[in-house]
């Protein structure tokens, strides 16, 4: 069972782009990093513009983040559709208070240009299933996936 934050008290945030390799954009709050896909030939590990003391969330979100967005190309390949190349998931984990007790929260928005809006929403649902960081969280803290509304085309 989960609990609503009365009181958000810090909110980590990351921007992870479909292909991961060209690192975030650079953003007042968010962190930074390059990161890779495990098992990948030549896909070695990076850390770049790491702030000085990121935060849990930042870290959480971030690792989330990236587990994601291989979730997603899982889930789609094993639907038969192409990701954009501009595809991106931004996830921002908040860590707040309701009474005296500590919780977490999450809202994660998904961008799949060019992908009809409910074909990126199923891919979007199904990914959680894939996702360990998704499966771990999933009826112990609140999470809203959104699908960002882009330029995409009819179903």
């Amino acid at each position: 069972m989960t609990t609503k934050i009365q009181t958000v008290l810090l909110t980590g945030k990351t921007h992870t782009t479909g292909s991961r390799r060209e690192g975030a954009p650079h953003g007042d709050d968010r962190l930074d990093l390059q990161l890779s896909t495990p098992g990948n030939a030549g896909n070695d590990i990076a850390f770049t513009a790491i702030q000085a003391h990121p935060a849990a969330e930042q870290l959480f979100a971030g690792a989330w983040s990236a587990c994601y967005t291989g979730a997603l190309g899982l889930v789609a390949k094993a639907k038969k559709v192409t990701l954009p190349s501009d595809m991106s998931v931004d996830i921002e984990v908040d860590l707040g208070k309701t009474g005296s007790a500590y919780f977490i929260q999450a809202r994660i928005d998904v961008r799949m240009p060019g992908v009809a809006h409910d074909v990126a929403e199923a891919i979007a649902q199904a990914a959680h299933d894939v996702c360990p960081y998704s499966k771990a969280v999933h009826g112990n803290i609140d999470v809203a996936t959104n699908i960002v509304a882009t330029d995409a085309v009819a179903a």
